[in-house]
């Protein structure tokens, strides 16, 4: 976790529009395009959000992507360390036992148990980790409701759903569905 990438950003932002995606999966391109976010990029972080299980995809014209557990259980950690992997924050190169005014060999009082800077930097990477653990997708989701318009959910719901019936070969003046949701075009 020594820098997270802009990865992590688009992995949650795309993540955050799969919490109520209630037409059917979305694929990568779709939430690339809603975004301003590069397609091709985009594709390249859903396999590793897909292998640590956060979500799960789907194939064919009405394929792509929806979370596979509910958004209450899944952490910001868990999405940082499923694009950056479990990186440490700091990598210590034990500079300590270098010091010129030791000659050759450093005391054992230099070098001896946890480097102090490295110490800092431990508990920093902890802090870190326990805030992000502690910060779910549905956290994020509610905090986006309350400071949205209340248009603006339905605004997204609308622009998802119509490529969602783009995809399957419709559009939603020519879809017709019935009371109970069935194609009666």
């Amino acid at each position: 976790m020594a820098h997270l990438t802009v990865s992590v950003e688009y992995a949650i932002h795309s993540l955050l529009w799969l919490v109520d995606a209630e037409t059917a999966p979305l694929s990568s391109r779709d939430l690339a395009d809603f975004q301003g976010v590069s397609p091709s990029y985009l594709a390249k972080i859903f396999p590793k959000l897909e292998k640590a299980g956060i979500v799960k995809a789907s194939e064919g014209v009405r394929g792509g992507y929806e979370l596979a557990r509910a958004p209450e259980d899944i952490n910001f950690l868990q999405i940082v360390d499923a694009i950056e992997g479990r990186k440490p924050l700091f990598d210590c190169q034990e500079i300590r036992g270098r010091c010129a005014a030791f000659g050759e060999l450093p005391p054992t009082w230099a070098t001896r148990g946890v480097c102090s800077v490295h110490a800092v930097m431990l508990r920093a990477e902890k802090a870190m980790r326990e805030t992000l653990a502690g910060a779910s997708l549905r956290d994020l989701t509610q905090a986006v409701s309350r400071k949205a318009p209340p248009e603006f959910a339905n605004d997204v719901k609308a622009w998802l759903g119509e490529r969602v019936l783009r995809r399957a070969g419709k559009s939603s003046s020519s879809a017709r569905l019935s009371s109970h949701g069935e194609d009666l075009s």
